[in-house]
């Protein structure tokens, strides 16, 4: 389920992890349409494409009373091909109402890089929406050239795996808190 909470219920904090149940995996396909099919409008009804059957999901859960409640974001990774150490993570989104109350999109993006780091990744990519570039570079990416997605400004940027050291049990994840008012 997606999760858009009325105050005054915040969850205090998060768990970031690979998505391992089916709840889970179908709630970030939900997120997902949410972000980008309704609210940016890159996609008409879907926006699940062949890299779906390959990809690792990975979900940022609220909770309550400590235990996971909702998905309030999500990414997807994948290498390129077997044994290449290239991956790639894609489908960046945090649901509207959590977007900047937490580190959800830098913790997503710990977990996307850093699992993928423990598996033999030699090099992480992405293409970033413009606006995001700035947290990306905040978070020990480079840019590495500009380009046009779907009809937008995007940039193909790559990871610093030395900011990223390997997450073995990416299964648990990690847990990060909602920035104090």
């Amino acid at each position: 389920m997606i999760f858009e909470p009325v105050p005054p219920y915040w969850p205090s904090h998060f768990r970031i992890k690979f998505a391992t149940s089916s709840w889970e995996r179908n709630a970030c396909a939900a997120l997902r349409r949410q972000v980008f099919c309704a609210e940016q409008r890159i996609f008409t009804e879907d926006d699940r494409d062949a890299v779906d059957a390959e990809a690792i999901p990975i979900c940022a859960l609220s909770t309550l009373g400590g235990d996971a409640d909702a998905v309030v974001g999500t990414v997807r990774i994948h290498e390129v091909s077997e044994r290449t150490g290239t991956w790639w993570g894609s489908r960046l989104a945090v649901a509207g109402s959590f977007r900047g109350t937490a580190a959800l999109g830098a913790g997503l993006i710990q977990v996307a890089v850093s699992s993928a780091h423990a598996r033999g990744c030699t090099r992480f990519l992405a293409h970033v929406q413009d606006r995001n570039v700035p947290l990306f570079q905040a978070l020990h990416w480079t840019s590495l050239e500009e380009v046009a997605l779907h009809g937008r400004p995007h940039y193909l940027m790559q990871a610093d795996l030395a900011a990223y050291p390997p997450m073995h049990d990416p299964e648990h994840g990690l847990v990060t808190f909602r920035k104090a008012a």
